[in-house]
C-alpha cells in the first residue's frame, strides 16, 4: 500500500503486470511463461531516456501503443551527448565510472519503463551504446573493463529484476579483440547475477552483421539479433535468418535494425548527400521477408525517432530530415501493427520458410522482387509475401499443403492497409486476376476453405 501511495504522489502508477518471457520449446520463437507465443514487434528509440521530457515520452509511447507495438528499444548510456545531462539535468555516472551509477538519472529510466509497461510495452534495454567499450567511430569515451562491466551489469540486473525488460548487449559495434569479448561476457554475467536470469538477453551488432558472428553458441545469449541496416536498397535479410536457423545450437532470430523509414540509402549517397530514402514499401519488404523466413518478430525504426530529431532544440548531427513528432505518423509504423495482427491471427509458430512452394518464372526472381513463402509444418496453411505483384505468375505447389486444390481458399491481403479479399476456392487464375492492376506488394494466405 505504501508503494502504491508513493507512486500516486509521484504521478506514476505501479507497473502493469506484463508476463515474463522465455524461449519457446522449439527454440525458434519466444513465448510468455504461460506458454502463449510472443511476436516481438519493436521500435528503436535509442535516445529515449536521454533526450525526451516525460511529457514527450508519453506522446511517443501512446503513439507506438496505438500503432500495435509491444516493445521499445532504448539505451541507458546513450550515444549522443553522453557528456551532457538528460532533460532533467542528470548525468548517468559519476566521473564516467560505470561502477558509480547515479540514482537520479536511473529514476527517470524507472519511470519510462513503468509508463511503457502500463501501455503493454516491454523495454528492450541496452545497458550502453557500443562506443563506450569499442570506440570504432563516434564520441565514446571507452569506459568499460570486464570488472566494471560486471558490476554495472549486476547493478542494472538487480534494479530491473522485477520489471518487464529484455536485455540487449552490444550497441552497434563489433567484437574485435578478447577485451571486447570479455566485457560483453562480464556484462551478461553481471546481469544474470543481478536479476537471477529472469530476463532474455540478446546482442545488437553493427550494420550487416549478426550476433552469431561473435556468439554462435554462447550460454547467456537467448536469441540472435542481426542488423540488416541502411546500406543497400534491398538487403536480403532472410539470408541472416537462414544462417542463424542452421546453427547446431538453435535459437530464435530477429532483425533488430533493418532499413529505417525516412533514412537515406547509404550505399547510394553521392558526395556525402542522400539520393534515395527508404520508404514504407522498403520497410514492409524487409519485415515480411524476415518474418516469413523464420524470425520471432521484427524491429522497426525511423531515422528521426531513434535520435528524436528536434531542430527546435538541438543542432542536427545526422541527415535526419523530419522532426520526430511528425515522424511518429510515418505510414510504415502502422503497417508494422497490421503485420503483427495478421500473424497473430494465425498459428504462426508452425510456419517454415519454403522456397519451393512457388514456381519461379523463367530466369528466376529479381533480387528486390524475391517472394517469401512459408508453409505450416502440418500443411494446414501457407503464407506468401509478394514484394511486387507484377514480378511474374503465381503458381504454388498443391502437394505442399494438406488439402486438395478444389478445397483451397486464397485470401489476398494488402499489407499497406490491412484490407483483404477472399477468392473462390479452386478457381483457375483467380490469384492472377485478383492481383491484376495492383501496385507493389501483397500477402497471400492459402488455406482450406472453411466448413469442410
Amino acid at each position: 500500500m505504501r508503494h502504491i501511495l508513493l507512486s500516486l504522489l509521484l504521478g506514476t502508477a505501479p507497473l502493469a503486470a506484463l508476463p515474463e518471457l522465455r524461449v519457446a520449446p522449439d527454440h525458434r520463437h519466444l513465448e510468455t511463461t504461460e506458454g502463449k507465443p510472443f511476436f516481438l514487434l519493436g521500435d528503436t528509440a535509442w535516445e529515449l531516456f536521454h533526450r525526451l521530457t516525460r511529457e514527450e515520452t508519453i506522446t511517443y509511447l501512446d503513439a507506438r501503443q496505438k500503432q500495435g507495438f509491444n516493445t521499445v528499444l532504448a539505451v541507458a548510456l546513450a550515444e549522443f551527448e553522453f557528456d551532457q545531462p538528460n532533460a532533467y539535468g542528470e548525468l548517468p555516472l559519476e566521473n564516467n565510472d560505470p561502477a558509480k551509477p547515479r540514482d537520479a538519472y536511473f529514476q527517470h529510466i524507472d519511470w519510462v519503463i513503468g509508463e511503457a509497461a502500463k501501455r503493454g510495452l516491454y523495454t528492450g534495454l541496452l545497458p550502453t551504446w557500443g562506443d563506450k567499450w569499442n570506440k570504432k567511430w563516434g564520441k565514446g569515451p571507452e569506459i568499460f573493463t570486464p570488472e566494471n562491466a560486471a558490476r554495472f551489469g549486476e547493478w542494472l540486473g538487480r534494479r530491473y529484476k522485477d520489471q518487464p525488460v529484455i536485455w540487449i548487449l552490444g550497441g552497434d559495434r563489433p567484437i574485435e579483440n578478447e577485451s571486447h569479448r570479455a566485457i560483453q561476457r562480464a556484462m551478461a554475467g553481471g546481469i544474470k547475477k543481478g536479476d537471477g536470469g529472469k530476463h532474455l538477453i540478446s546482442y545488437h551488432p553493427m550494420g550487416e552483421a549478426n550476433s552469431s558472428d561473435y556468439w554462435p553458441d554462447e550460454a547467456w545469449l537467448d536469441f540472435h539479433m542481426f542488423q540488416s541496416g541502411h546500406g543497400r536498397a534491398a538487403f536480403p535479410n532472410y539470408t541472416l535468418n537462414a544462417r542463424n536457423l542452421a546453427l547446431p545450437a538453435l535459437k530464435p532470430t530477429l532483425d533488430g535494425e533493418p532499413n529505417y523509414e525516412d533514412h537515406p540509402v547509404r550505399g547510394l549517397m553521392k558526395d556525402g548527400k542522400p539520393t534515395l530514402w527508404f520508404g514504407d514499401h522498403d520497410v514492409r519488404r524487409s519485415a515480411w521477408w524476415s518474418v516469413l523466413s523464420g524470425a520471432c518478430g521484427h524491429v522497426y525504426g525511423t531515422h528521426s525517432i531513434w535520435q528524436f530529431h528536434d531542430p527546435a532544440k538541438r543542432k542536427q548531427l545526422t541527415d535526419a530530415r523530419t522532426p520526430w513528432q511528425q515522424a511518429l505518423s510515418l505510414p510504415g509504423a502502422a503497417q508494422m501493427g497490421i503485420m503483427r495482427r495478421f500473424m497473430e491471427g494465425l498459428d504462426w509458430t508452425k510456419l517454415r520458410r519454403d522456397d519451393t512452394f512457388l514456381k519461379a518464372p523463367e530466369g528466376g526472381w529479381k533480387p528486390d522482387q524475391m517472394p517469401m513463402a512459408a508453409v505450416a509444418e502440418d500443411g494446414s496453411f501457407a503464407v506468401v509475401y509478394l514484394p511486387d505483384v507484377k514480378a511474374g505468375p503465381i503458381n504454388h505447389d498443391p502437394f505442399k499443403v494438406s488439402f486438395k486444390p478444389e478445397q483451397v481458399e486464397v485470401i489476398v491481403f494488402d499489407p499497406e492497409t490491412g484490407e483483404q479479399a477472399s477468392l473462390p476456392a479452386g478457381t483457375p487464375g483467380a490469384v492472377a486476376t485478383a492481383l491484376e492492376g495492383k501496385q507493389q506488394d501483397r500477402v497471400l494466405l492459402i488455406r482450406e476453405k472453411a466448413g469442410r
